[in-house]
């Protein structure tokens, strides 16, 4: 249809939609796909009829060969394709009586159009004379609005939905001039609304099986279905279909290319969608009674749809619920554009979903779900989509490949244009209109195109695009982004003479374009993208480089391009000025076929470096890597650096450059030059490399043939010659030329002959005991050589003897594997100092081996166990997790075998115990090892001889061990520390306060000696005597803290005064004889000491203690006024808290009684003032029952319920259930409680019994017992006893004497002490 527009009309349109949404996306690989063109013709007539004839707004739109637009107020307006009105249908009853066009259709051959309404009628009208030429009023249940309506392939046959959600066929007839019709009901709207229909054309073809077949699709709000109208109704396909309630289905049919085995066919693929899902499933129909579906694909898009339809064969367009068009490239999942189509201010048909014009009789579901309703708002033409607003009709359709790069273009967005161009080019574009099929014909179009664009581009960024204004880099960064552009176009369609002809002409005038311009050819020739480059471009690159000094990024350059782009003499003289020897490679291998000479030249170079014993420079070491690189490429037959030899002189390359390598003599000789000088370069550089080289070229089928098999045997005696003949060679290259031979000679088509003395003066040359030198390097050599299979001829046990005598334990290690001996295996671990810790690894594997035979490990075991103290030094944690895992049958003998040795026993049994411990905190999670209380004594009696400091500290974290019998054992050995503790754990306090009192006398006196002693010579350090002072009088305190609480109050006095006497007694004695500040410092630790035993010691008892003291009954009130009022704070602080907690105490107690009040006084309401079993008044009752009340609101007599059995007795309580809840299988049985109502307003609380069975009197008397075990102290009892505190006692006289459940251990408050000054 926009074929008959002016092209003046689609520039204008162009141009007035760049930016004009916010919401619009364009891609920049895309493009601009869409033209968005406003048909103002028809525009202007839709708002004149609106105004003149009172036609109303535009309600429904069909679109064939003419558009046909329904209004609001039943007027039907129809425009040929120049956008001239033809017809405005209207029987002058059409807004009252039928209301609003809701749906219109148009036949294949636009003679005939069916319109229907709003309140349920259908009309048809002849489109040819515009005359109405049936009225169809009953084809379905009145009072419901048409919602589709569509014309078949039969032009008799339509079919048509309502908002009720039902589907008709209507079938047209004329006998002898009378028109008629007749509807048929084909899914009826109470099995699932219909909310969309959409009938299956004709396809394209001819001579199809479906043309005997008439297939239409419908969509409810849960699935859809495909069924077949003609030749009879039956259904194909029906697939689930969900979403959001607020969504309608969506459907849409078209025809597609399908790539099948046979080929390609034509099939209608039919898509399906709601809310943000899309599925296509396509049509199969090989016979008309043998119909299939094939679900093709799934996608879901990041929005609400509610339109969708085919504008192509690979196309797909949608509307979301924002009002925004998306083009979708279906085949590739991918979006092309998106336009906001806001202001086309889209007609919706939801008051026809909503059936208002005849009273809104629909159900909820589609009043909701056709809130977005658009289905006759947007049609489909010939590609064209169109959109029908409240005043204007658009158009959109596909840009050709033309008009899609001129449009950008247009806007001099060239980068853009020009990516385009290549992908139409390549064959990657998507949603491509207008091009040839032909591929020739379609690329030669698009190059053509695509130079045009790429002058106007190359003209733009050397002129008015350059920036004139600012620093040097503005200009450097505007051609850095438009030369890639330039050249990628140019590389693309394969036009580089335009690249390096009028491109590189323009940028040439500038020299900074000209500059970015070669550089910017860098990465395409390093892609191979370009081989060729004109003569004279190649000069100005070649003269860049050099200036810029950067001539390494040149030789990565000049071995990608074509030899003949090269002015060859200058690029030789070039590379050998700058030691670019890739470069000469591939100059001399190329132009002249030449392998040769650039071999030798550099071989002479290096002969110079290696032979003579010069240190290597690292220019020296790049050429001898790229020499032993070319040589393994020339000898495989591939190209140096890239590519490969070409056929025809392969074998001549190999050939002349294995005889250039071993040829006697250099061209020019020295007088000293050895023989062989190029076999002995690379051999003394490398080699391993160049063996391997050689082992590769052996690989060559020329050598297979008789001279191939001479040549070889050749080069290894040459080799031979070299290598055996001299010592200039170290043992690895020795022994690596002896590995190469091995690996040749083990070869099934083996042909090379090596002496066995020779093989035999390598193998004493690396097994020689009397030399040290080199002896990892010769011990490697001779493994190779075994891994080689090049000491096959050679007796094993001559071997293991060579072996043993250099101690070459390896190699021993892989003899006795082969023999099975792994007892001999682990003495070689054990012996090799470098290699001890992998013998553990090694025991577990031999061990869980389950092919290794029974007296293979009875053996091993026995060297295990013979070799423990080794093992045992090696890693004491790696040798207890070993037995603790593999021997755990063992302990006893390990522990017998390590008696005499008692460190390492120690040592081991660290290990066990550590591996034991990660087990028990799951860092191990292997089978645990069991050990018994006597190894954790052992373990502890060796603790106390070599690491006595850490005793204590680990009986504290264990209590593996036997209290007595450890506690001997710290006797034994005058542990202390641990001692105290240990007595402390049986519970003989006094014997273990001894312990700690007499350490901490001891530490006093010790303290005293120093500071006497420093007092006189004022040199000594006494920090580390108050350190070890203070550490033992905070073990002291704490221990007196811990056992308080468990002794009377005279006990309590026998700890502390002690304490405080060992304190207080070295201040007499020091007085006026150390420095003030010491004694200062015994009055803070005799204040700690205080601080700590108020809470167990009365303050009378301890302030007589301090009053009657010498050291402070005497001199001024001044000198115990600090301690004095140090303990009348500590003791207002104690007050104050337990004033406090006292209070918090009351105000629960308060709130809890009220909240048990409010509760207990909360009345229940019955559901009815009858009992709900006998159903007579709950008032008429004799005085002497009682009626039950449960929170369920049933109520009961209670001789009603006891009659039904509705209770159960626990003990000597009674409880209630509810009869009626308690008889619902369907839900729990209520767990309310119930009262009992008398009518004295006597009340009782009462339990609901089980749901189910009674229990018996066993079960009775278990539950009561349990009860009463579990029984506790009630919270109320708690607070009440510390509400009244007075009428608890006291004193207490024994801990299980005292009724009062304050005085339990959980109920004492614990105040802890401030900790003890860190500095004296």
């Amino acid at each position: 249809m926009l074929s008959h527009l002016p092209t003046t009309v689609q520039l204008a349109a162009d141009l007035l939609l760049v930016g004009r949404r916010k919401d619009s996306i364009q891609y920049p690989l895309h493009g601009s796909v869409l033209r968005h063109v406003v048909l103002r013709g028809i525009s202007s007539q839709i708002v004149s009829a609106a105004e003149r004839v009172n036609a109303g707004l535009p309600s429904a739109m069909a679109v064939s060969a003419v558009v046909a637009i329904g209004s609001t107020h039943g007027v039907v307006l129809i425009f040929d394709p120049k956008q001239t009105l033809k017809l405005c249908l209207s029987n002058g009853q059409t807004r009252e009586q039928y209301g609003a066009v809701s749906a219109l259709a148009l036949n294949n051959d636009c003679t005939r159009l069916l319109v229907g309404h709003a309140r349920g009628q259908i009309t048809m009208w002849d489109l040819t004379t515009g005359k109405l030429l049936r009225t169809i009023t009953d084809a379905h249940q009145p009072g419901s609005a048409i919602l589709h309506i569509q014309f078949t392939d039969d032009p008799t046959l339509a079919i048509f939905s309502d908002s009720g959600g039902s589907v008709f066929e209507l079938n047209f007839r004329r006998l002898m001039g009378v028109r008629g019709s007749d509807s048929t009901c084909i899914f009826s709207g109470s099995r699932g609304e219909v909310c969309s229909i959409l009938v299956l054309h004709a396809g394209p073809l001819q001579d199809h099986p479906l043309d005997d077949l008439s297939i239409m699709a419908l969509a409810t709000m849960s699935k859809v279905i495909v069924i077949t109208i003609r030749p009879k109704l039956r259904v194909l396909f029906h697939h689930p279909l969900r979403g959001n309630s607020n969504t309608l289905p969506l459907l849409a049919w078209h025809y597609v290319f399908v790539q099948q085995q046979t080929g390609r066919t034509l099939e209608p693929v039919l898509a399906f969608a709601r809310s943000s899902t899309i599925y296509f499933c396509q049509l199969v129909c090989k016979s008309p009674d043998n119909v299939q579906f094939v679900l093709l694909q799934k996608l879901t898009v990041p929005y609400v749809l509610i339109h969708m339809m085919w504008i192509n064969a690979k196309t797909l367009i949608t509307v979301d619920s924002l009002e925004r068009m998306h083009l979708v490239d279906v085949r590739h999942d991918e979006e092309l554009q998106v336009l906001d189509v806001g202001d086309v201010k889209l007609v919706y048909g939801s008051s026809h979903f909503k059936s208002l014009a005849t009273g809104g009789n629909v159900s909820p579901a589609m009043a909701l779900a056709g809130e977005n309703a658009c289905y006759q708002s947007v049609a489909l033409f010939r590609g064209q989509v169109l959109l029908l607003g409240t005043k204007s009709l658009h158009v959109f359709t596909i840009r050709t490949w033309f008009e899609r790069i001129n449009y950008l273009a247009r806007q001099e967005h060239y980068v853009e244009a020009l990516a385009l161009a290549l992908s139409f080019y390549e064959g990657s574009a998507r949603a491509v209109i207008g091009l040839d099929s032909n591929v020739e014909k379609r690329k030669g179009l698009i190059a053509s195109k695509l130079l045009r664009v790429l002058y106007e581009f190359v003209e733009a960024s050397a002129t008015k695009n350059v920036p004139t204004r600012g620093a040097i880099h503005l200009l450097v960064e505007h051609y850095e982004s438009v030369m890639p552009v330039c050249i990628e176009s140019c590389i693309s369609i394969d036009r580089t003479d335009v690249l390096f002809g009028d491109v590189y002409d323009r940028f040439s005038q500038d020299f900074v374009a000209k500059a970015l311009f070669l550089e910017s050819l860098e990465p395409y020739i390093l892609d191979d993208k370009l081989r060729h480059i004109a003569p004279a471009v190649m000069q100005e690159l070649v003269e860049n480089y050099e200036e810029r000094k950067e001539i390494d990024d040149l030789e990565r350059l000049i071995v990608h391009l074509d030899i003949m782009s090269m002015n060859i003499d200058h690029i030789v003289k070039l590379c050998w000025k700058h030691s670019l020897y890739d470069g000469i490679i591939y100059i001399f291998n190329q132009s002249m076929n030449d392998y040769i000479s650039p071999l030798e030249e550099l071989l002479n170079i290096l002969m110079d470096s290696i032979l003579n014993k010069k240190d290597l420079t690292d220019k020296v070491v790049k050429l001898a890597n790229k020499v032993l690189v070319y040589v393994s490429c020339c000898l495989a037959g591939r190209a140096y650096p890239v590519g490969d030899i070409s056929e025809s002189i392969m074998l001549q390359v190999k050939t002349s450059v294995l005889k250039a390598l071993t040829v006697l003599h250099t061209k020019q000789p020295a007088e000293e030059e050895p023989v062989y000088p190029y076999l002995r370069t690379l051999l003394h550089y490398s080699t391993r490399e160049f063996l391997n080289a050689l082992a590769l070229a052996f690989e060559e089928p020329e050598f297979e043939s008789e001279v191939g098999r001479q040549q070889k045997q050749r080069i290894v005696d040459i080799l031979l010659q070299i290598m055996v003949d001299n010592m200039e060679f170290s043992p690895t290259q020795v022994g690596a030329l002896f590995t190469f031979l091995a690996r040749q000679m083990a070869k099934a088509a083996n042909t090379i002959y090596v002496s066995r003395m020779l093989f035999e003066q390598v193998l004493e040359y690396l097994s020689n005991p009397n030399d040290s030198s080199r002896h990892e390097e010769r011990e490697q050599a001779l493994i190779e050589l075994l891994h080689a299979a090049g000491l096959q001829q050679f007796d094993e046990e001559r071997l293991l003897a060579l072996a043993e005598r250099a101690e070459f334990y390896r190699v021993c290690e892989l003899l006795y594997d082969k023999q099975h001996q792994y007892d001999k295996v682990l003495s070689c671990y054990l012996r090799d100092t470098s290699r001890q810790v992998q013998a553990f690894r090694f025991i577990e594997i031999v061990m869980s081996n389950p092919a290794r035979k029974a007296a293979e490990k009875k053996a091993f075991r026995r060297k295990v166990l013979e070799s423990i103290e080794l093992l045992v030094a090696i890693d004491q944690q790696q040798t207890a997790e070993l037995l603790a895992c593999v021997f755990p049958d063992s302990m006893h003998e390990v522990t017998t075998r390590l008696a005499h040795e008692p460190r390492l026993l120690y040592a081991f049994l660290t290990g066990l115990i550590d591996y034991k411990e990660s087990q028990a905190i799951g860092i191990k999670k292997k089978e645990g090892i069991v050990i018994g209380s006597d190894v954790y004594e052992q373990y502890i009696d060796l603790m106390c001889e070599f690491d006595p400091a850490n005793v204590c500290t680990y009986v504290k974290s264990t209590d593996a061990y036997r209290l007595e019998n450890t506690l001997e054992i710290c006797k034994k050995h005058q542990v202390m520390d641990a001692m105290a503790h240990l007595l402390e754990k049986s519970g003989q306090v006094h014997d273990a306060f001894v312990i700690l009192l007499q350490n901490l006398q001891d530490k006093v006196g010790d303290l005293c000696s120093v500071l006497l002693a420093g007092h006189e010579s004022h040199t000594v350090d006494v920090s580390a005597s108050w350190s070890a002072l203070q550490v033992a009088l905070c073990v002291v305190v704490q221990f007196c803290q811990r056992v308080s609480g468990k002794l009377e109050e005279a006990e309590r006095q026998g700890l502390w005064f002690p304490i405080l006497e060992t304190m207080m007694h070295p201040q007499r004695k020091l007085d006026h004889k150390v420095a003030p500040q010491h004694l200062d410092s015994f009055k803070e630790l005799t204040r700690h000491v205080l601080n700590s035993m108020m809470g167990y010691i009365s303050v009378a008892a301890i302030l007589k203690c301090i009053m009657e003291d010498p050291a402070y009954s005497t001199g001024k009130l001044s000198d115990i006024k600090e301690l004095v009022l140090g303990m009348l704070e500590m003791y207002n602080y104690e007050s104050t808290l337990l004033h406090s907690m006292k209070n918090l105490l009351n105000q629960d107690l308060h709130a809890q009684l009220a909240r048990l009040q409010q509760t207990a006084n909360r009345g229940y309401a019955a559901k009815s003032d009858a009992c709900d079993l006998c159903h007579k008044p709950l008032a008429h009752i004799v005085d002497a029952d009682n009626i039950v009340l449960f929170r369920c609101a049933h109520s009961y007599h209670m001789p009603c319920l006891q009659s039904m059995g509705s209770f159960v007795r626990l003990g000597s309580e009674e409880a209630w259930k509810c009869w009626h809840c308690s008889t619902k299988i369907s839900r729990p049985l209520s767990s309310a409680k119930g009262r009992i109502r008398s009518p004295s307003s006597q009340l009782a609380d009462t339990v609901s019994a089980p749901a189910k069975n009674v229990p018996d009197a066993q079960q009775v008397q278990a539950l009561e017992q349990l009860r009463r075990m579990q029984k506790t102290v009630s919270r109320l009892a708690i607070l009440n006893e510390l509400a009244h505190p007075e009428s608890r006692p006291r004193f207490r006289q024994h801990a299980a004497d005292n009724s009062s459940i304050l005085q339990q251990d959980g109920f004492q408050l614990r105040l802890a002490p401030p900790p003890p000054p860190t500095e004296p």
